[in-house]
């Protein structure tokens, strides 16, 4: 253990008793805390603490994952238990501000549950339903410690992981990746070890680390949550991975928009320059490395690595050929190697404990955990982790609860908007990159968006697909005309007037994307309808017939063909919807039909 690093754990370890010798209250004030009412939550209890006069710390943390308690408040007494809090608004906070932070005395009806002891009528909270099972790595910080504060991460074991690397050969630490295990946690699940490979052999004096927060999926929050929760882990993982493969730099790119984050990560940097971990001779090593924040705007082919490296430069965000490859020729021209939030937030705890404790957790080929998004027709909505081989059932029906009505679930959207849809009958197969993979799906970046039996999974494909032609960046035109050629069949067809010949024609369509497309977009964009079609073919057929349930009226024409005379004055019945026009009344189904 290096000097430097020992005086970071003894300053630590005080601060650490200081926190617990008075009452603390933590507040997840991340994105799912803030959109539901955390902030004003946190507000009346600071006013509640002001006025009753009372000495304690109260925290902005991020989510523990638990989004359907939100806002979710954490009260930890000396000496008395720790509670969590659920849906904690503004008017709770005199209740749990004089009962428990002043008087020591929890308020069981508000409880969620208790943390490290038993208190009677309160479980514990390993015990709630969503948190059985769950193994946490990369979310170990996760509503337990302020955002960005060096103290409370290394108590906690922060930057042991470091200190520990930095005292290695960058070979041995590139090696001890490589037998973990880990695989890219953003789609393409390549193994990290591998592909961090590439990058040390490049001998360029400048070379980057690109840490991926796009995070565009409708269902995916799980990148956002590491950095609001707990940046200092992606931030030690950057350095390491520098220091493994030699870079010199990291940038860690964020949606413009999302402010917990990208403030959360900004205050964590700039504590860390602070404290001698980033910028010249790291903990006294002679390693230096640099890191910084990179925004742009709200695109989800910027999610490609390439296009990424073009958003880092400030240019529109659009893959490049390749090769070259990013190990070869990168942002700015200089080698970079890119890699997902969650990856790299594995990297620290990976180097901690060793390979061998991570490559212990998980499935033959997919080592560690995974987490996991949970949202639409399920109970409890949030974040788990969870070790891979837990079977789909496992994680909707007893962490998610399953629907909150009891209506059967019909299936499961995953991987994202390009990726595909689970059956139910398909959901006792093991959470493994894989063997969805084998299935037609892919866990992508982690959304699981659970639907009921009475969605449509013809409409939900078109609004896949919508969502895919609208983000698609256009470079390519196997995937800008692609795309908008299958949505355009899928509005027909949920209009009950597809046509003869549609199926094969989206099947030829998604051929030539797949083949002529110039990134993962374009490639994988068939790949919802191809799911969909495979557990669902006999819904698409009865509804191009006409004889499924239908969303919208029948089917006019589309919108670019008629003239604006035809939809205001000759048709005041019209709908527009996107760039087609149908009757404004929904055509019932026909007899005997039904999806």
């Amino acid at each position: 253990m290096s000097d430097a690093f020992t005086r970071l754990e003894e300053r630590a370890t005080v601060r650490w008793a200081d926190l617990n010798a008075k009452p603390w209250i933590r507040v997840g004030t991340g994105l799912m805390g803030e959109a539901a009412g955390a902030l004003e939550t946190l507000d009346a209890i600071r006013r509640e603490v002001s006025k009753l006069g009372l000495d304690a710390t109260i925290t902005e943390v991020g989510t523990t994952g638990l989004c359907y308690a939100e806002p979710l408040v954490d009260v930890q007494t000396p000496g008395g238990p720790r509670i969590l809090y659920a849906n904690a608004a503004p008017q709770h906070a005199p209740a749990i501000v004089e009962c428990h932070v002043k008087d020591g005395r929890p308020v069981e009806e508000l409880a969620l549950g208790s943390v490290d002891v038993d208190v009677p009528g309160v479980p514990r909270r390993e015990e709630l339903p969503m948190m059985r099972l769950q193994r946490r790595v990369a979310l170990r910080n996760a509503g337990e410690i302020e955002p960005g504060d060096i103290d409370q991460y290394v108590a906690r074991g922060g930057f042991a992981g470091l200190d520990k690397a930095l005292a290695m050969e960058p070979g041995a630490v590139l090696e001890e990746v490589k037998q973990s295990g880990l695989r890219g946690r953003g789609g393409a699940a390549f193994p990290t070890g591998v592909k961090w490979g590439f990058l040390a052999g490049n001998s360029s004096p400048v070379k980057y680390i690109l840490c991926n927060c796009e995070e565009g999926d409708p269902g995916a929050f799980n990148d956002k949550t590491v950095l609001e929760s707990d940046p200092l882990t992606l931030i030690e993982g950057c350095v390491i991975a520098g220091y493994a493969t030699g870079a010199s730099n990291g940038v860690v790119f964020i949606r413009h928009g999302h402010d917990a984050p990208i403030d959360r990560t900004r205050k964590a940097i700039d504590a860390c320059y602070a404290d001698g971990l980033l910028g010249v001779d790291i903990l006294g090593s002679g390693f230096s490395f640099d890191v910084e924040v990179s925004l742009v705007g709200e695109s989800y082919v910027a999610g490609e690595e390439t296009a990424l490296m073009e958003a880092v430069e400030g240019k529109r965000s659009m893959p490049r050929f390749r090769p070259p490859f990013p190990a070869a020729y990168g942002v700015w021209g200089k080698p970079s190697n890119i890699n997902n939030i969650k990856t790299i937030a594995y990297v620290p705890e990976i180097i901690r404990n060793g390979a061998e404790w991570f490559a212990a957790i998980g499935t033959e080929r997919s080592k560690g955990t995974a987490i996991a998004c949970l949202s639409g027709h399920v109970r409890y909505s949030g974040l788990v982790e969870v070790p891979f081989g837990l079977t789909m059932r496992q994680v909707v029906e007893e962490l998610g609860g399953g629907d909150p009505d009891g209506k059967p679930i019909k299936f499961l959207q995953t991987g994202g908007p390009l990726g595909g849809l689970l059956a139910s009958e398909q959901l006792d197969m093991a959470l493994d990159f894989d063997e969805m993979a084998k299935a037609g799906a892919m866990f992508g970046s982690g959304g699981l968006i659970v639907c009921n039996d009475e969605t449509s999974a013809v409409d939900l494909t078109r609004v896949l697909v919508a969502f895919d032609q609208m983000e698609s960046c256009g470079k390519c035109f196997p995937c800008r005309l692609g795309m908008s050629h299958l949505l355009e069949i899928l509005e027909r067809a949920c209009a009950g007037a597809s046509r003869p010949g549609d199926l094969e024609l989206m099947e030829r369509v998604g051929g030539n994307m797949r083949s002529g497309s110039l990134c993962g977009h374009g490639q994988l964009g068939y790949n919802p309808v191809s799911s969909a079609l495979s557990a669902f073919g006999a819904e698409f057929e009865a509804q191009m017939r006409g004889e499924g349930p239908l969303p919208i009226g029948p089917f006019v024409g589309p919108k670019h063909a008629l003239r604006g005379a035809q939809l205001e004055g000759e048709t005041p019945t019209a709908a527009v919807k996107g760039d087609f026009v149908y009757a404004a009344e929904p055509v019932p189904a026909a007899a005997g039909g039904g999806a």
